[in-house]
């Protein structure tokens, strides 16, 4: 049975709205209706290549038309509560760029209203529909890495400056990798970074999280480097793996490298112990290529026609600018950790739990608990390894 394809609308044609209405078009669930953009030359170039489509400068406008059932906002984030918010009231679907809010207590309020009105809200975090991510995820849940003790990251490039500062444009990638890899919340999280053109707005950031659990990431990420860089190492008590996303044909390397601890006797001191390192094959899988882009639209399409959850749901997107606000916290406090709480017994002010709760020096992000299920579902899709930005 062919299904009627759902009238979509991209608002926002900068940098990301040209991919976003491109996937659009090539996906057969979905009729790209139009755009709605201010700037007169982005509309003009959206005109062009997509003759025939709407072009709106009031959003409200947009929104009035019936034919358009969702929207996919490609707005700079401080824009993203109140468009996302009046969209979900017009009775559309919602499919909003990282990061999903610039509070926590906004992202809330978001899943609130899209949950009460029956509306699919989906963060736009591609990364957890790249094959070569998923492939890593595959390898820490199947347990063939061991337990996993820490992980290290690197996104860096001679980037695009963005008003909001680093954390805010690059962080939502890594951590929305690292918590959908590992299926667990953070903690507690330090960040330290340095602005170095404009006051207040760091390029380079280094952050430090635990993650239930105890496993601990270390990011960095920076626009002021020679040359781009994406890459992660997963070091487990079995198996280290590491994920490249600049490389084209080898994206995932598992490494068969280790320590090895053995003792002939019960030790009195450290030095009893005997440390063996252990270097075996280095195995690179082969990975199916496909778009995240368009297997990400995929699934919205899917969460909007079957009521499924989506894998880039909003409680990932929560997660996500939870960790987002105390880091940037944590950076106005010298690097002091924050500690992010999930607990029933947290205070609450005003019938809604606080985003974030001063203790002098210290302070702790707070917020509701993750359901005891996995976080993430959604149905089988294919895989790519293009690399994302």
């Amino acid at each position: 049975m062919i299904k009627t394809p759902i009238g979509i609308a991209v608002v926002g044609f900068g940098y990301w709205g040209p991919n976003l209405a491109r996937n659009i078009t090539e996906r057969p669930e979905f009729h790209l209706v139009g755009l709605c953009e201010r700037d007169a030359v982005r509309a003009e170039d959206f005109s062009r290549r997509y003759p025939g489509c709407a072009v709106e400068r009031d959003f409200d406008a947009l929104l009035l038309d019936p034919r358009v059932q969702a929207v996919s906002i490609a707005t700079p984030p401080c824009t993203h509560y109140d468009l996302a918010r009046r969209a979900l009231e017009a009775g559309k679907h919602v499919i909003v760029e990282k990061p999903l809010a610039t509070s926590a207590i906004h992202a809330e309020e978001m899943i609130e209203m899209a949950t009460a009105a029956e509306l699919v809200l989906m963060p736009g975090h591609t990364f957890v529909y790249s094959p070569p991510v998923n492939k890593v995820r595959d390898l820490i849940q199947s347990g063939e890495l061991g337990d996993v003790h820490f992980i290290t990251s690197s996104r860096m490039n001679l980037g695009l400056y963005q008003a909001d500062g680093v954390i805010s444009d690059l962080a939502p990638h890594d951590l929305s990798i690292l918590i959908y890899w590992l299926d667990r919340p953070v903690t507690h999280i330090a960040a330290a970074g340095q602005s170095v053109f404009q006051e207040g707005v760091p390029e380079t950031a280094f952050l430090t999280m635990t993650f239930s659990g105890d496993t601990t990431a270390n990011v960095q990420i920076s626009w002021l480097a020679p040359r781009k860089i994406r890459q992660m190492v997963v070091v487990g008590s079995k198996r280290m793996v590491q994920y490249d996303d600049a490389s084209s044909d080898e994206s995932v390397r598992i490494y068969d490298r280790g320590l090895d601890v053995s003792m002939t006797k019960a030790p009195a001191t450290f030095g009893e112990y005997q440390l063996t390192y252990r270097s075996g094959d280095i195995v690179v899988p082969r990975i199916k290529a496909a778009e995240p882009l368009g297997l990400e639209l995929a699934d919205f399409a899917h969460a909007i026609r079957t009521g499924a959850e989506p894998r880039s749901n909003s409680r990932l997107g929560l997660e996500v600018v939870r960790a987002l606000e105390a880091a940037h916290v944590s950076m106005e406090r010298a690097g002091d950790p924050i500690e992010l709480v999930n607990h029933h017994d947290e205070p609450t002010y005003g019938g809604r739990t606080p985003s974030l709760v001063s203790f002098g020096r210290h302070a702790r992000i707070t917020g509701k608990p993750l359901p005891a299920a996995s976080m993430f579902t959604a149905p089988e899709l294919a895989s790519s390894s293009k690399p994302l930005s």
